[in-house]
């Protein structure tokens, strides 16, 4: 997933168009960043700088916006709209990078002020977005956008700036504006301790295992990584497996002990849900209050349909058919997939019925028998390094990417490496940080992030006193949770770790890619329903013969993986496909149904609300939604409210455009270099819809998602 960071603006420019500078460089954050490619200094960044700086970015931030107001010039789209755009330079660089680094390393000092930073962040664009005089301003210039020689660039982002200040209640009475002020600040701080709650859970459960011999059929190299945990939990000669990623779906798909798997499947399904500190239920009943009366205030009779207003879907509606439109087919299929589990258990003597514990257990037993094919004789050919190199050549066929690997810039964990990024005739393009290993300070998953978002900022040439124009490059950040390497191991990834390398490239070549003036419209800045696109369509070339024969070697022989591995992947490419769509869809029902409350009264029971929007789907008792309520971070967190249908329908997206290559070619040099111009360069620039149909030529159809999973 590409992480949301709400900011009122994303630009983080290297020096501003007043070139104003601090006269002192005790704080890092207020001086230019004497770093290569002016990267943030990490290694002089200290928790005690951020509260100093942020308040020092509002400071300016607000004297920008007074100058606004107080101009006596007539309202322009540059003395308005693109002042209003660059203004905020360090608060943005300040409030982003802590953000960052709270999701990818919590450190004790930097949650003892993240509350604090979250309430001034909040109250700050609260001040803003409900200031009638700046709007007022605005206004003026949108109201006569048509007799402007605005391009479309601009013209978007006149659109998205007005609109963002009509959406957050700059016309509402003063007594509506005091109300949403309230509101908006208490889903700041909810959305906060939601996230605490869910990373203090996952990092709180340990299973423990006295006797290896009920580790039978769990991969040698999970064990080693669970003894190693044990040792560093002082329980030396046991046991752990944790909630990482890396852990529960290996230790689930292939631990022969039922017990355990139960154990550890009701341990991934319960966090949050014990009635206990951390238990999330009642953060998510107020949360929905909120978010429903905030969405009323502006007419709107739920919060999906506030929500999606500016999303390609445009409504709840379409966006609940396009999911159903899927969910038939794959909860027919995925009730077939049961049957046969069921069969199996049976047939080998046993006399359970299926339950969730067991279904990804029997499916890889199922996937043996049928394709003679297990994820242990693959992980030998996929190796962290060997997967980063295959991404890496993938980009290179592309575009002509360099990737060179960098020992001087300061990173902000040791895990980091960081990476400069050329075009094919060296032109600097940006920097690209990879932060691979799960750590108890790191939020759960993969995303990507930025640093710094691609724009073109002014400044002021000292020789010639000139102004000019540059392009200022991005700075982004790809964060994973992958198992450490161990002594005589290194890091081997499944298939589905092996997509997600893919998935969160497809973004980092969006973010690298990026050609725009204003960082609001630029590069990831689009609406989660499209910015799945440019990642999704990358996953379609991970386990491709063609891309499987660049970099798919052996970690100890350094041989090539076999061909008759590869048929046995691309074989069985739709293998289960029922179970991961219909959890997928499960939970973005979930998410619209919450969102889609006309009532701002409280979920009185959210475990049965849940429950009881499941039955009404259909879903059946073997699969449980892919993120139950509380824990599902992506729309009580990460930005993706009312969106994560976004996955879906930017499916349905990927996969009519990766046709296009398939028509013309995998590594077709047109019709890439069309993707890259229509889609990775051009940001919020445009309707999106024109942008993807200026790439396809035609809109989108469904037909081929349901075709590549196997719905049809």
């Amino acid at each position: 997933m590409k992480k949301i960071i709400l900011m009122l603006s994303f630009g983080l420019t290297l020096v501003s168009c007043s070139n104003k500078k601090s006269n002192s460089c005790e704080n890092p954050f207020l001086c230019q960043y004497d770093t290569p490619f002016g990267v943030p200094p990490f290694d002089k960044i200290k928790p005690a700088h951020f509260i100093p700086a942020l308040d020092e970015g509002i400071k300016r931030q607000n004297a920008v916006i007074d100058s606004i107001i107080n101009n006596a010039a007539v309202p322009d789209f540059e003395n308005t709209v693109v002042a209003f755009e660059f203004g905020s330079e360090l608060f943005d660089r300040v409030y982003l990078t802590f953000e960052n680094l709270r999701l990818c390393d919590a450190t004790d000092s930097l949650d003892a002020i993240s509350e604090d930073i979250v309430k001034k962040t909040s109250q700050h664009y609260n001040d803003i977005s409900l200031n009638a005089d700046l709007f007022n301003k605005i206004k003026q210039v949108y109201d006569k956008k048509d007799e402007l020689d605005l391009n479309r660039e601009q013209l978007m982002l006149l659109e998205k700036t007005y609109k963002y200040f009509v959406r957050s209640g700059a016309s509402l009475s003063e007594e509506q504006k005091a109300e949403i002020r309230q509101i908006n600040e208490r889903l700041s701080l909810l959305e906060l301790e939601f996230e605490t709650k869910v990373r203090n859970e996952t990092n709180a459960f340990q299973l423990v295992v006295d006797n290896v011999e009920d580790c039978e059929g769990v991969p040698q190299s999970i064990i080693d990584v669970a003894a190693e945990t044990a040792k560093n939990r002082g329980i030396e000669g046991k046991y752990v497996f944790t909630l990482d990623r890396a852990c529960i779906f290996p230790f689930l798909q292939t631990a022969k002990n039922r017990n355990l798997r139960e154990k550890m499947f009701k341990g991934y399904i319960m966090r949050c849900n014990g009635d206990n500190a951390d238990d999330t239920k009642k953060n998510i009943t107020e949360q929905v209050i909120l978010r429903t009366k905030k969405a009323q205030f502006f007419g709107y009779e739920n919060y999906a349909e506030y929500a999606l207003e500016n999303k390609m879907a445009k409504t709840p509606e379409a966006a609940t058919q396009l999911l159903l439109q899927i969910w038939e087919p794959a909860l027919q299929l995925a009730k077939r997939e049961a049957g046969d589990i069921q069969r199996m258990i049976t047939e080998s003597g046993e006399k359970f019925n299926l339950e969730p514990w067991d279904w990804s257990y029997y499916a890889e037993k199922i996937r043996i028998a049928k394709y003679d094919l297990n994820e242990e004789m693959l992980l030998p050919y996929f190796s962290l390094d060997n997967v980063l190199q295959g991404v890496f050549d993938v980009a290179l066929k592309f575009y002509g990417l360099q990737f060179i690997k960098r020992n001087d810039i300061p990173v902000y964990n040791d895990d980091v490496v960081v990476y400069e990024v050329q075009e094919a005739d060296g032109k600097f393009t940006g920097i690209l940080y990879l932060d691979f290993y799960v750590r108890p300070t790191k939020g759960v998953g993969a995303w990507m992030t930025e640093f710094r978002t691609q724009h073109r900022s002014c400044i002021k040439d000292e020789k010639t006193s000139e102004t000019v124009t540059v392009d200022v490059r991005p700075v982004v950040s790809l964060v994973y949770n992958f198992a450490r390497p161990t002594a005589d191991k290194p890091v081997l990834l499944n298939l589905d770790e092996v997509s997600t390398v893919f998935h969160e490239f497809g973004h980092a070549l969006n973010g690298l890619l990026s050609d725009c003036t204003y960082p609001s419209v630029a590069g990831v800045n689009t609406p989660t329903d499209f910015v799945e696109l440019p990642s999704q369509i990358m996953e379609n070339w991970a386990l491709l013969p063609e891309v499987l024969n660049m970099y798919a070697r052996h970690y100890e022989t350094g041989e090539n993986i076999p061909n008759e591995l590869i048929n046995k992947i691309t074989e069985s490419k739709k293998f289960n496909q029922g179970f991961n769509n219909v959890e997928l869809l499960a939970a973005s029902l979930l998410d619209m149904a919450y969102h889609t409350r006309s009532v701002a009264e409280p979920v009185s029971d959210i475990n049965k609300f849940e429950k009881d929007e499941m039955q009404k789907i259909g879903l059946i008792p073997q699969i449980v939604p892919r993120y139950r309520s509380t824990y599902f971070k992506h729309i009580f967190s990460g930005g993706y409210t009312a969106g994560y249908y976004s996955y879906r329908w930017s499916a349905v997206l990927d996969a009519d455009a990766f046709e296009a290559f398939v028509e013309k070619g995998y590594f077709d040099k047109a019709t890439a270099a069309a993707f890259r111009k229509n889609i990775l360069e051009r940001g919020y620039t445009d309707d999106l819809m024109k942008l993807y149909v200026n790439f396809r030529g035609h809109s989108p159809n469904v037909y081929p998602l349901l075709k590549r999973e196997g719905l049809k």
